[in-house]
């Protein structure tokens, strides 16, 4: 049997003789999706994971099956059935052919074949060894999905479960670490709903609803926090603002829900501070947003709260994994109950996948010269001014428009495009730029979003935020938009600052990572040389304790450094007499410079741009275009070993699937191959010139110089009919590239062109013989030789 029939006719019954079936609060999901697959280009999709089946009783995940055919062995679904415990967070599961059940736990390590599947409730006392009301309250409280309109990542559902079974076991801090976007507020707001609906309290004796306290830095985050609760009448939510105090001359008491910024909270008449109005018991529920912050510092006025109510539950929420500069905040709280990751985000496909753009100007450095004038202030004699002063210390206008000239000619200025500036002042002077050179004439095409643009600002963003309105396209910030915009389709970040804390360096990139329809990337263009950043082995890991200089003994190194003097002349800044180049007669030099890379055998492949774009490897590691270069080539010969043998994978929509397939699973998808075709060849070529040229050498030509080249030996066999189909789709190749030579486009093309299936085989006769015709026609196109 195959493995549907297998499951037909073995693994449903023996499920069913478990009681599966039968046993009330007992559920069995059949295909149950774990992740969706890699964004890639063109709308693509990586391999989705799917689970054959997920046990579920009392609301609660348990187990996980595994299922091959019977012509296999049970073992061989073991990687498997792990792999998807591991996501789904179960401590129980199996792999089985339908004769044989292999049951692993997860827990203890124990595995080993079982000659049935355990009964729902021997599974749940397998699970929960210990028994607890409130636990069992929690699971079996349905989630609040907006009618059916939301489904809960697999990612989300563990951390709701984390939570809620840590508040059950009456742990009094509880940390949640998910990446920006994972929907840390959906998680809050479905635990808090959890909460509500049980009617569990700090007495946990089920009398009255709890209190529940939402704590945010900024207005916006709680503005945010408080929509997305709207799901709770309207009467147990409470929006706390200093001028509600003010106008009724006492706290709010009268709701369930409340909102607030710690500022609020901090503030009061006098020295005095408005949450000393409530009780210290008051809440029994606080949920901290953002409490990396500095919400847990030792050294916060915050704290002051937290330790005031520190008869509550606190759930601390955080975006970032624990690193040298927020310890304090995992000190507090302790080790988070639940871990998802950035990196898990992306490769899931539940976030968007990132490129990064290194761009370097002759203006990133600066040493005064006399022929240079001063508008106003002082200027360090033979200083070398770097990022870190730029509109700090140093302004050079002309610094500023050239890079935000390169910036409106490389990114696409429809997209939506968010910049992160040194200072207020630097944001404003980039917005004006951005305005007096852009292509759009919309003067509100461009807004700053800083504290000092107040209500206005305010509002910039919330029409940036709109999906439907296109205007603004671009805002220029400094600090503030680094957290709380839930913008989904911005397509752009720019780094115009040094960004050195790596929180918020991952909370700015966080800023792109959203998913939306026809999102298949977002760039980072980097003038700030902050790739160093994407290279940390710890990037979703722990702080490693830093290494001190061998000679001062200290960290960060309080060695007297001495200058750099010049190798020719011993002065510093170098005073060497400059000679015109020889190839363009200017100083400097201005001929345009091409890296060029050595590899085996001999060969040199050659990147043409003025951007340095960098690549991921295998393991998710950044690495250039040249190492990028160098490991395809040396992977290349496993798959291929000739030109011809190249040709003849590719002249196949199937066996040309299959390359990408195990390309892309080697780490060389088409996302990247096609930057990659940008660099060493033709926009317009096809990714078989890309794999040619670094395998072999050969020069790469366009598509409408292939098409050109092989359409007289393509139509020679033809019949009319046949002739203008694959006329139209050579066409739709020149225009869209290989793609639409998929085999699973074909349909897409047949009603493109014949609006209806039934006309396409009127024309050109039956579906097989559709299939022969655009399947061979495809072996002359790449039989044509490069130039």
């Amino acid at each position: 049997m195959n493995e549907a029939e297998t499951r037909a006719e073995l693994i449903d019954p023996a499920l069913a003789a478990a009681g599966w079936n039968s046993i009330e609060d007992a559920l069995v999901r059949r295909e149950f999706p774990i992740t969706d697959g890699r964004i890639q280009i063109g709308g693509r999709r990586g391999k989705q994971l799917i689970a054959d089946y997920v046990l579920i009783y009392r609301g609660c995940r348990l187990a996980v099956v595994e299922a091959k055919s019977d012509e296999k062995t049970a073992a061989d679904g073991v990687a498997q059935a792990k792999e998807y415990a591991k996501r789904l967070d179960t401590q129980t599961t199996f792999a089985t052919n339908g004769n044989e059940i292999y049951q692993i736990c997860m827990q203890t390590g124990t595995e080993g074949t079982v000659n049935r599947f355990p009964t729902p409730q021997e599974l749940w006392d397998k699970t929960f060894a210990e028994s607890n009301a409130w636990r069992d309250k929690f699971h079996r409280q349905p989630l609040n999905l907006g009618g059916g309109l939301w489904q809960p990542r697999y990612y989300q559902a563990n951390a709701i479960n984390r939570v809620t079974d840590a508040i059950a076991d009456e742990k009094q801090r509880v940390l949640l670490t998910m990446a920006t976007g994972t929907g840390k507020t959906a998680v809050a707001f479905e635990i808090a709903w959890k909460l509500f609906q049980t009617r569990w309290n700090l007495k946990r004796d089920g009398t009255r609803r709890p209190r529940i306290l939402f704590l945010a830095d900024r207005n916006v985050l709680a503005n945010q926090a408080f929509n997305a609760f709207s799901a709770f009448p309207e009467d147990a939510l409470v929006r706390i603002s200093p001028g509600e105090i003010a106008k009724k001359g006492k706290v709010p008491t009268n709701g369930s829900i409340f909102f607030t910024i710690f500022q609020t909270f901090m503030s009061g008449p006098g020295e005095t501070a408005y949450f000393g109005d409530y009780p210290a018991d008051y809440f029994d529920l606080i949920i901290i947003d953002e409490c990396h912050r500095g919400g847990a510092s030792d050294e916060s006025s915050w704290r002051d709260i937290l330790e005031y109510f520190s008869p509550a539950v606190q759930l601390g929420l955080t975006a970032t994994p624990k690193r040298k500069n927020n310890v304090d905040t995992y000190d507090y709280f302790g080790k988070p109950v639940y871990e998802y990751s950035l990196k898990e985000g992306i490769n899931d496909g539940f976030l968007t996948p990132f490129r990064v753009k290194r761009i370097k100007t002759t203006l990133d450095e600066y040493i005064y010269s006399p022929d240079d004038e001063i508008i106003q202030g002082q200027v360090e004699q033979n200083k070398q001014y770097k990022e870190e002063d730029f509109n700090r210390v140093i302004e050079i206008r002309e610094r500023e428009a050239y890079r935000v000239k390169i910036l409106l000619e490389e990114a696409d200025q429809k997209q939506k495009t968010i910049i992160f500036c040194k200072t207020q002042l630097h944001a404003a002077v980039v917005r004006d730029l951005i305005n007096q050179n852009k292509d759009s004439n919309n003067p509100d095409y461009c807004a700053r979003v800083t504290a000092d643009d107040g209500i206005l600002g305010e509002q910039a963003l919330r029409e940036f935020q709109d999906n439907e309105k296109t205007i603004p396209t671009v805002l220029t910030t400094s600090q503030k938009l680094s957290t709380g915009v839930d913008a989904r389709n911005v397509r752009n970040i720019v780094l115009m600052r040094p960004v050195n804390d790596m929180i918020e360096f991952k909370q700015i990139v966080g800023r792109g990572t959203r998913t939306f329809e026809g999102k298949d990337y977002f760039t980072i263009y980097d003038f700030v040389n902050i790739f160093d950043h994407f290279a940390d082995p710890e990037w979703d890991g722990d702080p490693i304790d830093p290494d001190v200089c061998e000679n001062c003994g200290s960290y960060p190194c309080q060695c007297e450094k001495q200058p750099k003097l010049c190798k020719k002349c011993g002065e510093r800044p170098c005073v060497c007499e400059k000679e015109p180049c020889a190839e363009c007669g200017e100083i400097p030099c201005k001929c345009v410079k091409t890296v060029k890379i050595t590899l085996g055998q001999g060969k040199t492949r050659q990147l043409k741009h003025m951007t340095e774009t960098s690549f991921w490897d295998a393991d998710g590691q950044p690495v250039t275009a040249e190492m990028f270069i160098q490991q395809l080539f040396g992977k290349l010969p496993e798959y291929y070993s000739s030109e011809q043998e190249l040709r003849d994978i590719w002249s196949d929509p199937t066996t040309r699937k299959g390359l990408l397939e195990r390309l892309d699973e080697a780490g060389y998808s088409i996302e990247s191959l096609k930057t990659l075709r940008d660099l060493v060849a033709d926009p317009k070529s096809d990714l078989f010139d890309v794999l040619e040229y670094v395998s072999f050498e050969v020069s790469p030509i366009t598509r409408a110089e292939r098409v050109k080249a092989a359409e007289s030996v393509i139509f020679e066999s033809l019949s009319p009919e046949q002739r203008e189909f694959v006329e139209f789709v050579l066409s739709r190749y020149i225009e869209d590239g290989e793609e639409a030579l998929d085999q699973e486009v074909l349909p897409e093309l047949l009603k493109l062109k014949y609006e209806a299936i039934q006309d396409a085989i009127a024309a050109l006769g039956s579906t097989d013989n559709i299939n022969s015709t655009f399947i061979d026609f495809q072996k002359y196109l790449y039989s044509v030789l490069s130039a």
